[in-house]
């Protein structure tokens, strides 16, 4: 997969907006480098039968007419959802469950929950991410007032918040009796046995149904309150709005949100077997944005009837298909109506495939072909894999992709799961493929 010519190649850009859009033009006499699309196979054919990685690459630099602060990262994951800067975490198990993907999508980006997991537990991190920051939250969790302490403790460790109304039946739509937060219960003995109904707040500053949300965050600014629950005029909770999410709309400004819910937007993967289709609904259901066929070689009838099964049952929710790293295989799945596609195939820093299948191509290769043909139809491109520096995300982004998807960059962070262990004086977490033993 290496470049024959044995030496880096100097790869312009020259043919690409970038070089237009910064002024640049050159005398074809002192032109230096190549273009894009000679390269790969353009009409001079130097490209033709090889196959380039990016370490095979360099792009020759341009003229800067621009500041650094006019640079606008914004990109497409699919056709209708937005990333405000072109980070993908990939479908891992020991890359993304909600935790990465809460933290990928605050600063821009978006994770794809894995699937090597009950459906039920997959549908746990979905919701984790969408009631993390959702403006009007219209199904916050209630309890009743006989639960206890410890009730409130356990939905604080799944769900990550402990502010929970007091309803009449535990369960929205009923008359709101109270709210617990962490001033009722901090400190307090006894958890497992002190009901709810000893330690919740009564005295409840509320809003009618029908607040707007500005009015909503003014009330809460004013009475200095973490959270404001709204009620119809028969007093029954309709919905919720928390402080949390006024600090993290001030924090995190770039943050991936509906354009409608305010909720982080959050991906989840799929297989292609017939349980998939069951496991889809669920997802569906519980609010995910896309969903991302996982398969190593996405040209596959399977993929294909997956695809036609979603885009008919789910019309609402985008479909990225993959992996592929030919134009033959990306015009299969974009006739299908795929609203993205994953290219890359073998190139990953634990991926054995090409040793093993002795399938595949070389990264840079397969991203420029893919992009360019699937740009002619509206279908953003996903560089998946294969990315080591920083150098490497923006060849991808040059020859093409909108997004780059990374397992081996996010993990063993903290937002990463798994538990630390210490090899050699250093904090590591385990991190393996899904193709492995150990993951199936």
């Amino acid at each position: 997969t290496q470049s024959t010519w044995g030496s880096q190649l100097s790869l312009s850009l020259s043919l690409s907006l970038h070089m237009a859009a910064a002024g640049g033009g050159h005398d074809d006499e002192f032109a230096d480098g190549i273009s894009a699309a000679e390269l790969f196979g353009g009409a001079a054919g130097i490209g033709r039968g090889v196959g380039y990685t990016y370490e095979d690459i360099i792009i020759l630099p341009g003229h800067i007419g621009f500041a650094a602060s006019d640079v606008v990262l914004q990109s497409k994951l699919s056709k209708n959802v937005s990333l405000a800067v072109p980070f993908v975490s990939s479908p891992m198990d020991t890359v993304t469950t909600s935790t990465m993907a809460i933290a990928m999508a605050l600063n821009g980006g978006i994770g794809i929950i894995h699937s090597n997991c009950t459906i039920e537990e997959q549908v746990s991190f979905i919701s984790a991410v969408k009631k993390y920051k959702n403006g009007f939250i219209s199904d916050p969790i209630c309890l009743l007032p006989d639960n206890t302490i410890a009730d409130v403790d356990a939905i604080k460790r799944r769900h990550g918040f402990s502010g929970v109304p007091i309803t009449a039946d535990g369960k929205m739509g009923s008359k709101l009796l109270g709210i617990v937060t962490n001033r009722d219960i901090d400190f307090l003995p006894n958890r497992a046995t002190t009901p709810l109904s000893a330690v919740m707040t009564t005295a409840l500053v509320t809003a009618p149904e029908g607040v707007s949300l500005a009015e909503a965050n003014e009330i809460l600014k004013a009475r200095k309150i973490g959270k404001l629950p709204i009620v119809d005029p028969e007093g029954r909770i309709v919905g919720l709005v928390a402080r949390h999410d006024l600090k993290t709309h001030r924090d995190y400004p770039l943050a991936t949100v509906h354009p409608v819910t305010k909720c982080l937007r959050v991906g989840a993967a799929i297989g292609t077997r017939p349980a998939d289709r069951d496991r889809a609904a669920a997802l569906v259901e519980a609010g995910v944005d896309v969903l991302v066929i996982d398969s190593s070689n996405g040209d596959s009838v399977y993929q294909l009837e997956m695809i036609a099964h979603l885009k008919s049952a789910h019309p609402s929710v985008d479909v990225v298909g993959g992996n592929v790293v030919t134009v033959a295989q990306a015009r299969r799945l974009i006739d299908a109506g795929v609203d993205g596609l994953r290219v890359g195939m073998g190139i990953g820093s634990i991926c054995t495939t090409q040793e093993v299948m002795a399938v595949g191509r070389a990264q840079a290769t397969a991203v420029f072909n893919v992009a360019r043909f699937a740009r002619r139809h509206g279908v953003p491109v996903i560089a998946d894999g294969g990315v080591r520096s920083t150098g490497h995300i923006t060849k991808a982004l040059s020859l093409g992709a909108s997004t780059i998807m990374a397992g081996n960059l996010f993990a063993g962070t903290d937002e990463a799961p798994g538990e630390s262990y210490y090899a050699d004086g250093q904090r590591l977490k385990a991190y393996r493929g899904m193709g492995s033993v150990a993951a199936m």
